[in-house]
């Protein structure tokens, strides 16, 4: 009982903080999930990790607030005519960006346990619609943990910046290996540890919805993964990610040096994590 209490305790601090990030937007927020950039430079942050100009271009305004840590559509390498689901979709990002990949034939669902969050999908669904000619994403609310899609039905899963965030990681996992096809694979650019963090950097609500304090080791990532009955695993580590964030004067990287040992920084204990394996 204890360990759902703290999980759902975890869930709602998550909850609100995206909703807030969905209700004001990133130039107003204080901290987010993996920047506290403004509209301006998420733009920024996001060709700096992967984003091609011509990606960035079809998303309807407002879709990139900034909360990415990699480009899990480019590493999933999509083809037309793929079914592909967004875990955390958020505003819908990743989604507008896979939406062409597949094409017409193709369909992109995204998962969101923020209704607020969901509403700002929708909404941006149909500035989508209008630039690119496709009806092909679709939102739907539900846990990454308890994902609303039928066994083997997906051919791939992505995410960004959000299965740290989950109290139930190894469940995470196991909802990915349910939902893909056989030979379906996953894309997942995420924050993972280099080692613990400070008592005071985990304890800290900012870091949490920060994709920080819920964060764990690359080993522990990888170990997740192949229970999870999942193969081919690659890990990549990508530390450039966080020192960007330091250089830019990030508000959550800014309460986070003060807690750390002397001399140390974000990226010593930080690191963004690309995650590619198969099902067999």
């Amino acid at each position: 009982m204890t360990n759902d209490v703290n999980a759902e305790t975890v869930r709602e601090k998550v909850r609100t903080g995206y909703a807030q990030i969905a209700q004001h937007g990133s130039e107003r927020r204080k901290s987010s999930c993996c920047s506290g950039m403004s509209a301006v430079d998420s733009e920024k942050l996001a060709r700096q990790i992967g984003y091609s100009v011509e990606e960035l271009a079809v998303l309807p305004d407002g879709a990139n607030i900034g909360l990415s840590c990699g480009n899990p559509s480019a590493l999933a390498a999509l083809r037309p005519g793929e079914m592909l689901l967004d875990l955390g979709s958020g505003g819908g990002f990743d989604a507008f960006v896979a939406g062409p990949k597949v094409g017409s034939t193709g369909r992109v669902i995204g998962v969101d346990m923020t209704s607020e969050m969901l509403a700002k999908a929708r909404r941006n669904a149909v500035a989508y619609r209008e630039r690119t000619g496709l009806n092909n994403v679709e939102f739907r609310l539900g846990e990454i943990e308890h994902l609303p899609v039928a066994d083997a039905s997906v051919d791939v899963v992505i995410s960004n910046c959000v299965i740290n965030l989950s109290p139930d990681k190894p469940q995470v996992w196991r909802e990915i290996a349910r939902v893909l096809k056989p030979g379906g694979r996953v894309a997942v650019s995420d924050l993972a540890l280099l080692q613990p963090l400070p008592e005071a950097v985990r304890e800290m609500v900012e870091a949490l919805v920060g994709c920080v304090a819920g964060a764990v080791s690359v080993s522990e990532t990888e170990r997740m993964v192949w229970n999870s009955g999942l193969t081919d695993i690659h890990l990549n580590r990508k530390s450039g990610y966080v020192e960007t964030l330091v250089e830019g004067q990030d508000p959550l990287y800014l309460k986070i040096i003060p807690h750390l040992p002397a001399g140390r920084t974000p990226s010593d204990f930080i690191t963004s994590l690309e995650v590619r394996a198969r099902k067999p």
